[in-house]
């Protein structure tokens, strides 16, 4: 029967099922039409999302349902032009990004979402090229995209103008706007494990990084109440509507291993497409850093990933996963406040040092709060 939710695995059946399974067929991994969501559609949903750096379970929910859609386009199959209210996004956004970029055109990011810096970008390479400079992107400037040959550049021109905004910026904290994202909330409690819920832990954990920050003068805002659990969608578009420097969302991990431990820091990044904010791996990195030297939570280094809340929010933003619930050596660390307060200042730290120039900058590990420039 029709999932009544919206999300899809082995067992539904119906319109949309058949409609996830046609997308499938025509991105070339998945054989035979059929409206039963089985094992070799499961299947082919798994290889999707590991090549799109999405959650690998095999479920389409809606973030997986949005990428397989946006996978189907190509540059020049529909007129590409900016809907402030409901952004278009697809393979064909992202192809034109990275052509205007190659092109020496000014894209915040190749992500695959047209918003107002790929309008600005089209409307710039249309003035160049003698066309119409609508910023609306149709057959005249796809042919123009496909005669011109990219530039040579000394490096991405993205990443260059993303270090550039965190110079310019300065190294002190104070004035500085960070958005933190407890995950899950509401009626959403993420992973549970000896007696812990994660949307507790991730609320109590930006609370006390949200204090920590306020006392440096940075403006913390937190993307949640305590009983509240927006969809990433919105906890993206609440960071989006602060015009923050950085975002930092907070969960633990889960296994029906018990075994599994350790932390791990995503940044956005599209290995299939060379896509990737150049300011949030180094954050993710100075993240997972300050934590592994500050705490015995094994390493499990950092990832790209397109999660919504990392591909969405304009500025350079990073998600933890700070050890798993269901893991009796993690699980005890967790539900230590003193251990809770460690990772509150790694991270506080780790903000510190991304604004740090290298002759100010401390050993990872060694900067303390006290010593951070207000």
């Amino acid at each position: 029967m029709e999932s009544p939710h919206g999300v899809y695995r082995i067992g539904d059946r119906g319109e949309a099922v058949a409609e996830i399974v046609g997308k499938l067929q025509r991105l070339g991994l998945l054989t035979g039409g059929h409206d039963v969501y089985d094992e070799a559609t499961a299947h082919a949903v798994r290889g999707f999302q590991q090549q799109r750096g999405l959650m690998i379970d095999g479920i389409v929910g809606p973030q997986t349902y949005r990428a397989i859609d946006d996978a189907r386009w190509r540059l020049g199959d529909r007129l590409l032009t900016y809907v402030p209210s409901h952004p278009l996004s697809g393979d064909d956004v992202l192809a034109l990004q990275a052509k205007l970029q190659e092109l020496g055109f000014a894209v915040a990011r190749v992500d695959g979402i047209f918003a107002a810096d790929t309008q600005r970008a089209v409307t710039e390479f249309q003035r160049n090229m003698g066309l119409p400079a609508d910023g609306t992107c149709g057959p005249s400037t796809f042919k123009a995209l496909q005669r011109i040959r990219p530039m040579a550049t000394g490096g991405r021109p993205d990443a260059l103008r993303a270090r550039e905004a965190v110079r310019a910026a300065g190294p002190r904290l104070s004035g500085k706007t960070v958005v933190i994202d407890p995950g899950h909330g509401g009626f959403d409690h993420g992973w549970e494990g000896y007696g812990l819920r994660e949307s507790d832990i991730a609320y109590d954990l930006a609370s006390r990084i949200e204090g920590r920050l306020g006392a440096t003068g940075v403006r913390a805002y937190l993307s949640r109440g305590r009983d509240q659990g927006p969809d990433e969608l919105s906890r993206a578009a609440f960071a989006n509507e602060t015009d923050a420097n950085l975002c930092v969302s907070l969960h633990t991990d889960g296994s029906m291993n018990p075994d599994a431990q350790g932390v791990a820091t995503y940044f956005y990044g599209n290995d299939l497409h060379g896509a990737t904010s150049s300011v949030g791996e180094q954050f993710a990195g100075l993240v997972q850093r300050e934590i592994v030297a500050r705490t015995d939570l094994l390493d499990c280094r950092t990832h790209a990933k397109t999660w919504d809340l990392l591909r969405r929010t304009k500025m350079p933003a990073v998600r933890l996963e700070i050890g798993y619930v269901t893991n009796p050596h993690d699980s005890a660390r967790l539900a230590d406040p003193a251990f809770r307060d460690v990772v509150a200042e790694s991270i506080v730290v780790a903000i510190q040092r991304v604004y740090l120039p290298p002759e100010q900058d401390a050993a990872t590990g060694m900067l303390r709060l006290g010593q951070l420039t207000v």
